[in-house]
């Protein structure tokens, strides 16, 4: 049996697998090997503000940029399935973006790693790491707007093909001050950043074998 073969035979059983058992609690599916990404694009508005206090953002571990400017796609790792059969999350572990500058000649600033959607609060979720501090794990990082609801595709006997986008990206009140204080930004950038919208995160889902990527938690090196 070939790998493309057997990768789609375990996605049709997983998915069967999530049906019989959704009814009883929540199912993980793996989708490290499997055509699924995220990409979160940053608005105009952030990238200027960016810009203005010569802010950077790094990908690392999984991360890439696309073609696109301020654009990072986060392959999705895992998706779960509630008991209603509904796409309650999903996670991009191993990706990380570094929001970093330079101030006083010193590199200061902030990773955001791990990222995990969850769609049923409406809040973007990583582990943030200020350069030389303390994690913080799974803190919400964003809150959004659902703009395109999930739409699946089928295509018999085995393409599927899912798409989402989410806008509204604005920082939580857990997370301002946190990025605020890493970036040692002055005062006036905190209510600011409260009230810029960070752009939108497309979600495109489909069953079609990649190279696996990595399911490590990505872990800053401070």
């Amino acid at each position: 049996m070939t790998m493309h073969a057997f990768s789609l035979r375990s996605f049709t059983v997983a998915a069967a697998l999530a049906t019989a058992a959704a009814s009883a609690s929540a199912l993980t599916l793996p989708t490290e090997s499997l055509q699924a990404n995220s990409t979160q694009t940053f608005s105009q508005d952030a990238l200027d503000q960016y810009a203005l206090f010569d802010i950077s953002v790094t990908p690392l571990g999984n991360a890439t940029p696309t073609a696109t400017a301020g654009s990072f796609n986060l392959p999705v790792t895992s998706i779960t399935v509630n008991s209603s059969l509904k796409v309650a999350s999903g996670a991009a572990v191993g990706s990380a973006l570094e929001i970093a500058r330079i101030y006083r000649g010193k590199k200061v600033g902030v990773t955001i790693a791990n990222f995990k959607i969850d769609f049923e609060n409406h809040k973007v979720l990583a582990d943030v790491t200020p350069i030389g501090g303390t994690t913080v794990n799974q803190m919400a990082v964003y809150t959004f707007n659902e703009a395109q609801a999930l739409t699946l595709k089928y295509k018999f006997p085995l393409t599927v093909y899912g798409t989402q986008v989410l806008d509204k990206l604005f920082l939580t009140p857990e997370a301002l001050p946190v990025i605020v204080k890493s970036l040692s930004l002055p005062a006036f950038a905190e209510p600011l950043a409260k009230e810029t919208d960070f752009g939108k995160i497309n979600i495109e889902v489909k069953v079609g074998l990649r190279t696996p990527v990595s399911t490590t938690p990505y872990v800053p090196a401070n």
